[in-house]
């Protein structure tokens, strides 16, 4: 129940976000700065309390499609490895997730972001993990990009990498260049 009720609420400030910023797009001119990104980032994070992943680490790119000053849609691939407490074993996956970042009017560079998509396992037998994400972060105009998010990962339960439920919160520093 406590995943549906963060997916819903990450799902409610997506729409929000999206709807109000629609209006105020109309009577501001876009931004020349904005287009299509490629970034290149690395990450690193600490299990949440009841996890069994201690902590992470791990490297992305990212394309980012900016549809206006206020909206991007991305897509991510890279490695992820989660870094398992004595007993149990260290998770390494590809994770392939695809989100929107929302630019507040407020604050140039400053944005929220959401992604879900698919964690593949690199370990034989181990199953596919759905996963998803939301955070906050600051775009620099000179292309750095620091974010901070709360990441989760649902594993079938025919996996022999099984663990129900875990996630983990992450900072993630990132260039960006602009193709």
């Amino acid at each position: 129940m406590k995943k549906i009720t963060k997916i819903l609420a990450l799902a409610t400030v997506i729409t929000a976000g999206t709807f109000t910023l629609g209006k105020a797009q109309q009577a501001i001119p876009l931004d020349s700065n904005k287009g299509v990104r490629f970034g290149i980032g690395i990450s690193g994070g600490i299990g949440e309390k009841d996890s069994p992943f201690k902590n992470s680490y791990g490297a992305d790119a990212r394309l980012q499609f900016d549809l206006s000053n206020y909206v991007s849609i991305t897509a991510t691939g890279g490695y992820t490895k989660l870094v398992a407490d004595d007993g149990f074993t260290d998770y390494d996956f590809i994770p392939a997730k695809g989100g929107v970042k929302v630019f507040p009017l407020t604050v140039k560079g400053f944005y929220g972001s959401g992604e879900a998509g698919a964690g593949f396992s690199t370990k034989k037998d181990a199953k596919t993990a759905f996963i998803w994400s939301t955070g906050v972060g600051y775009e620099w105009q000179n292309g750095f990009d620091l974010s901070a998010r709360y990441e989760a990962y649902s594993q079938d339960s025919a996996s022999n990498t099984y663990v129900p439920y875990n996630g983990q919160f992450a900072l993630r520093l990132a260039y960006g260049f602009k193709l």
